[in-house]
């Protein structure tokens, strides 16, 4: 008997010594995640806050499945060799089992390899559209603007178009100024010289993208002014307060000068009985 219990005992002593071991390291992770977060914290790219979340759950992976199997070579008394060949045996089955899991992996390392986003940036993806919150192993979370949580598994996000909304360079408003068809052709070139007078050198203008008004066809209603220009940066605050002056300018502009903007109207023509 006393054989036996002195060979329990070692082996829950080593056992015992394997988990603490282990559990040394799987706290040490969170050294390591402190470290990249300040690392992180003093670069402008926002792929290292996409890859702390990665490398924190990839090391306190690695570290509970070596933390097992030496375990489990403890309690089988067999070479490590031999129980990693009978995981594999088992590993095949659950990788079988698990083809999707596998398939949400690739994902994401092709996200990482092909960096479509950042994180913080506004996407839309397969109908959906929000900020990235976070990228893991199996899955993209996607914050709508109206609070949801999306989660996009990566396998699918991967294979998606992806529009990166954040990364526009500039911010584009294309509309029309419908005239009325009793406008005649001296309001006509006066309201489209109204128009570049109100847009020219306006707010986040790029040389390059001047404004265009041009008189541009005849609806079925109107006489059709279109107007096209661009804001750079693309900042959506500053974007929505020039649109603002300037639709309050044509508007003010446009009565003081007497032209008449139309709305969508049809004449009738009322005939009389045909004579015989």
């Amino acid at each position: 008997m006393v054989p036996a219990v002195e060979m329990i005992a070692e082996t829950i002593i080593r056992m015992l010594a394997v988990l603490l071991v282990a559990y040394a390291f799987y706290a040490l992770v969170d050294v390591i995640d402190r470290w990249m977060q300040v690392v992180s914290e003093r670069t402008e790219s926002k792929l290292d806050d996409m890859l702390r979340p990665l490398v924190r759950t990839s090391l306190r992976t690695t570290i509970v499945i070596l933390g097992l199997v030496q375990v489990a070579t403890i309690l089988s008394d067999k070479p490590m060799t031999s129980v990693i060949a009978g995981l594999g045996v088992g590993g095949l089955a659950i990788g079988l089992a698990s083809q999707d899991m596998v398939k949400n992996f690739f994902g994401s390392v092709m996200i990482f390899s092909d960096h479509p986003f950042e994180m913080g940036d506004y996407i839309e993806a397969g109908g959906h559209s929000g900020t990235v919150e976070s990228v893991g192993f199996r899955s993209t979370r996607i914050r709508t603007s109206d609070g949801h949580v999306i989660c996009i598994p990566n396998g699918t996000l991967a294979n998606m178009s992806i529009k990166n909304i954040s990364s526009r360079l500039f911010l584009k408003r294309n509309f029309g100024l419908g005239l009325t068809y009793d406008t005649s052709p001296e309001k006509v070139q006066r309201a489209i010289d109204v128009v570049r007078e109100i847009l020219d050198h306006h707010e986040g203008m790029n040389e390059d993208n001047a404004p265009r008004v041009n008189f541009t066809e005849f609806t079925d209603s109107t006489l059709n002014i279109q107007v096209v220009y661009w804001h750079f940066p693309a900042d959506w605050t500053s974007f929505r307060a020039l649109n603002d002056r300037v639709n309050a300018e044509i508007l003010t502009r446009f009565n003081d000068e007497g032209i008449e903007m139309a709305f969508p109207s049809q004449t009738i023509y009322m005939g009389g009985p045909a004579s015989e």
